[in-house]
């Protein structure tokens, strides 16, 4: 199933690359800006998870070993969060991140391809998805208005000229629709925090790590 996966992924990725080609003139994604691989929870299905894992499985063994510090760090961090804090969500940085880059870029899941697009609900266009860092002066800030919490349409300025604003039918949900995946042949099976998966398989990886 990882190999229909995989097909479903490239067709996904190339259709995500023309959406931010599309509003490049409103993304300011670059390597080593990693705001969105930080203070999340990163759902993950079963077929991404084992995707990151072979990837993991692939680096060098200073990295992997810098990784499972990361994903110890982590555990220790969510422990720590559901003694004292056990109605809020725990977000955390991605153990893949190693000095601001991911380690596993090739291997990432469909949220980390897709973050940095206003994205919408299938049917639900009026409430647009806008990412966080566009109010902290990244993605579509240039036509934000944060007091109003809305993106303005570029049409409407003087010289007329810039492309316009999309949002995209791409949301998490939409992607790992079980319909979509037949259609490749696949399915992306039971889906949680990334971290939650490294719990189930830890010692699994520490034995074929060492």
């Amino acid at each position: 199933m990882l190999e229909n996966y995989l097909l479903y992924l490239a067709y996904i990725t190339n259709k995500v690359q023309k959406h931010f080609d599309s509003q490049k003139e409103y993304i300011c994604c670059k390597k080593g800006c990693s705001k969105c691989c930080k203070k999340a929870q990163f759902p993950y299905s079963d077929i991404e998870f084992q995707l990151i894992y072979k990837g993991l499985l692939e680096l060098e063994p200073d990295i992997q070993k810098q990784v499972l510090d990361n994903i110890d760090k982590v555990i220790i961090e969510k422990q720590k969060h559901n003694e004292e804090k056990p109605d809020e969500k725990f977000r955390y940085n991605c153990p893949f991140l190693i000095n601001d880059e991911c380690t596993v870029y090739a291997y990432r899941g469909l949220v980390c391809r897709t973050f940095g697009l206003m994205t919408f609900k299938k049917g639900d266009t009026k409430n647009l998805n806008i990412p966080f860092c566009a109010y902290e002066g990244l993605n579509y800030s240039s036509v934000l208005d944060k007091i109003e919490n809305h993106i303005s349409n570029p049409e409407t300025k003087d010289d007329n000229l810039n492309p316009e604003v999309m949002a995209y039918n791409i949301d998490y949900a939409t992607l790992i629709d079980e319909e979509i995946a037949k259609g490749f042949n696949f399915q992306f099976g039971e889906v949680k925090p990334l971290i939650e998966w490294f719990i189930k398989w830890k010692e699994e990886l520490i034995e074929k790590l060492n």
